[in-house]
C-alpha cells in the first residue's frame, strides 16, 4: 500500500501514550527560545510531543503488533493534535487491514480539518511523521473544491477522512472533491469518522445531493478495544460511502 496524504485536515492513529522529547529537564520539546534569557523571553516557544499508538494484541506498549508514532503540537494548532475521530478511524483501518494491503489510499484532511491553517506547516508535520515511521507516503497540498493538477492525478481505491465534517461551510467543497475522486476510480469508497453534532440526516442530505450512497454506518465505539474506548468521549460514527451508480449513469 502506498498512501497519498492530501492536506488540509489529523493523521489517523490511536493514542495510548505520549512521550515528550528533547528537553528532558522540562519534559517537553521546545523549539525557539535560544540561548540568552532576553532572547528566550522574546521568542515564542513551540511545545511538541510524540504520541505512540498501538494496534493489535492488547494494544499496549508491552503487547502489540504495530506501533505508530505521531508528532503533535500541544499549542493552538488543532490540526497538529490526534483527535478521537482519528483514533477510531485508525483502529478501523487496522481491523480492516486486509482491504488496504493492495489498495491505493488517499487521506483527505490529513493535518487539519479546520480551514486557514498554513498548508506548509501541516505538510511538513506529516512528512516528519512519515519519516519517523519509515513509511512511504506521497504528501500533497489539496484544497477541497479546487480542480488543480493534484486532484486529477489521484485515483484512489480508498479515501479516508477523520473529522473532516467539522465546519458546515466546507461540506459541499469536501463532497465535491470526494465525488470527483470516486468517479475517477471505479469501485472506490470513502470512509470517514465524524462527531454526530448535527445528526446523520445532514450526511444523508449531502449524499443524496452528490449522488452518493451509504454502504455501512457504525457506532465508532462498537469496534474499539476497551482500553481505547475508555479514554474517548463523544457520539462518533463511522460511515462508508460510495457512488450511487443509479444516479451516475
Amino acid at each position: 500500500m502506498r498512501p497519498i496524504v492530501a492536506s488540509p485536515g489529523t493523521s489517523a492513529s490511536p493514542s495510548s501514550s505520549r512521550v515528550n522529547c528533547l528537553d528532558l529537564s522540562r519534559g517537553n520539546c521546545m523549539e525557539g527560545g535560544g540561548g540568552g534569557g532576553d532572547r528566550a523571553a522574546a521568542t515564542p516557544t513551540r511545545m511538541t510531543t510524540v504520541s505512540r499508538h498501538y494496534f493489535g494484541g492488547s494494544a499496549s506498549e508491552r503487547h502489540h503488533d504495530l506501533r505508530v508514532d505521531i508528532i503533535e503540537n500541544i499549542e493552538e494548532d488543532y490540526g497538529m493534535f490526534v483527535w478521537p475521530c482519528s483514533v477510531i478511524l485508525a483502529e478501523y483501518v487496522w481491523q480492516q487491514r486486509s482491504r488496504f494491503s493492495a489498495s491505493r489510499v488517499v487521506e483527505l484532511g490529513a493535518g487539519t480539518s479546520l480551514p486557514g491553517l498554513v498548508a506548509a506547516k501541516v505538510l511538513n508535520n506529516i512528512r516528519s511523521i512519515c519519516a519517523l515511521n519509515n513509511a512511504s507516503c506521497t504528501v500533497s497540498g489539496l484544497t477541497w473544491g479546487d480542480w488543480d493538477e493534484t486532484v486529477f492525478d489521484l485515483r484512489p481505491d480508498i479515501i479516508l477522512g477523520a473529522d473532516v465534517l467539522y465546519d458546515s461551510s466546507n461540506f459541499d467543497d469536501l463532497f465535491a472533491t470526494v465525488t470527483f475522486l470516486l468517479e475517477n476510480s471505479s469501485g472506490a469508497v470513502f470512509i470517514t469518522t465524524y462527531h454526530n453534532r448535527s445528526g446523520h440526516h445532514l450526511i444523508e442530505f449531502l449524499m443524496v445531493k452528490w449522488g452518493l450512497k451509504c454502504l455501512k454506518l457504525l457506532d465508532g465505539f462498537s469496534f474499539l478495544p476497551p482500553c481505547k474506548a475508555a479514554s474517548l468521549q463523544g457520539n462518533i460514527q463511522l460511515v462508508e460511502i460510495t457512488l450511487d451508480k443509479e444516479k451516475h449513469k
